[in-house]
């Protein structure tokens, strides 16, 4: 009986440490080595036995303290087995009472019974089937938490919620980071000008560098009717939705596109660089707000942000928002080219980026030669 019950002391220790539950485990560890211990009563060896386990009430007062910060059925566990070792040590000198010895032995199995009954199960659903108690004290951390909450609004790209918040925002002339098929960028809506204008003060962009538009699909440009040849139509037809913006002529058909006031703040005063991007968390966005302008989500000068993480620390600050979506699917922004002169004189690579020049040029020859 004094083998089975180290061996089963030490299965609970072992299942413990499984779980993680370092405490746990060196409690029944400690309460194996003490059942391995009742041998020397056997041996004859009492003055050993009373030594040893003088020793243990000792370690076990430790135990106890311990676990009184983890829950009650643990205390129990620890408490049954000091006054269990005081039950062996009157044993030993042959001063136990008999009705001691039965009371203490069924408290401790029940004891036993139910708190393995209970981590079984708990750990089986996963929830909190059979009560272990709480934690008869607990100790409070001097240290304050120094995760800091984030100084914009920032939901998650994946959820509906956060989708309508960022929509809303930008609704309402907020300037916000969001993710696109390259690279992080700032978005405004070109229904409030200035929205954009506040996108140049919060990246210190030079007011004679213009910014592009975003729009959902290629059937919002034919709908807008711009005065676009077969050749250009064709040439976008294969490009979008991607990492290519056009450069394309400007007109009164940016307003029929849904630019509204925002006209004068895209783009130069005679062309207009127009992107769909191959994002489905972005299309939607756009969808909810209509045309956006659209600049990488960096300072002027610096590399581009490829996590939300990223745009949150380095112009969190300044913005009213961010969509959250993880890493982008680039670590470069797209390539721009200029299709103000495709019919006359071809395409013009304007900045190379995640999409190779030369795939470009393959693309329009290929387009061309049709």
């Amino acid at each position: 009986l004094i083998l089975i019950g180290g061996f089963v002391q030490l299965l609970a220790g072992f299942l413990a440490f499984r779980k993680y539950d370092h405490l746990g485990g060196a409690a029944f560890l400690t309460f194996s080595a003490l059942w391995s211990h009742l041998l020397n009563i056997g041996a004859g060896n009492s003055e050993g036995f009373t030594a040893g386990s003088i020793a243990f009430l000792v370690l076990n007062v430790f135990l106890m303290i311990l676990a009184s910060s983890f829950n009650v059925v643990l205390l129990c566990v620890t408490l049954a087995m000091e006054l269990l070792t005081i039950c062996f040590l009157l044993f030993t000198l042959e001063n136990l009472p008999l009705p001691f010895e039965i009371v203490m032995l069924s408290i401790f199995s029940i004891i036993c019974f139910y708190g393995a009954t209970a981590s079984l199960a708990n750990s089986m659903f996963g929830k909190d089937l059979m009560m272990m108690g709480p934690s008869l004290f607990t100790v409070e951390s001097s240290k304050k938490d120094t995760k800091e909450s984030p100084p914009c609004i920032c939901p998650k790209s994946y959820c509906t919620s956060g989708l309508r918040t960022i929509a809303d925002l930008l609704n309402t002339g907020a300037v916000c980071g969001v993710p696109t098929d390259t690279v992080y960028a700032l978005a405004a809506s070109c229904k409030h000008p200035e929205a954009i204008e506040k996108v140049y003060r919060i990246k210190d962009r030079p007011q004679e560098k213009p910014i592009c538009i975003f729009i959902s699909n290629l059937d919002q440009l034919r709908a807008a009717a711009p005065p676009i040849s077969p050749l250009l139509w064709e040439f976008m037809e294969n490009v979008y939705p991607g990492g290519i913006g056009c450069i394309i002529k400007k007109g009164e058909w940016l307003k029929k596109l849904g630019v509204g006031a925002g006209y004068s703040r895209v783009g130069t005063q005679d062309s207009i660089m127009i992107r769909v991007p191959d994002l489905t968390v972005l299309v939607h966005l756009i969808d909810m707000t209509g045309p956006l302008a659209i600049t990488s989500a960096n300072p002027s000068g610096e590399v581009d942000s490829t996590h939300h993480d990223m745009v949150i620390s380095r112009l969190g600050h300044k913005l009213e928002g961010v969509l959250c979506d993880g890493e982008s699917d680039e670590v470069v922004a797209s390539t721009v080219v200029n299709c103000t002169k495709i019919d006359e004189s071809g395409i013009t690579i304007v900045r190379e980026g995640c999409i190779p020049a030369g795939k470009v040029m393959q693309i329009f020859e290929s387009v061309k030669n049709r």
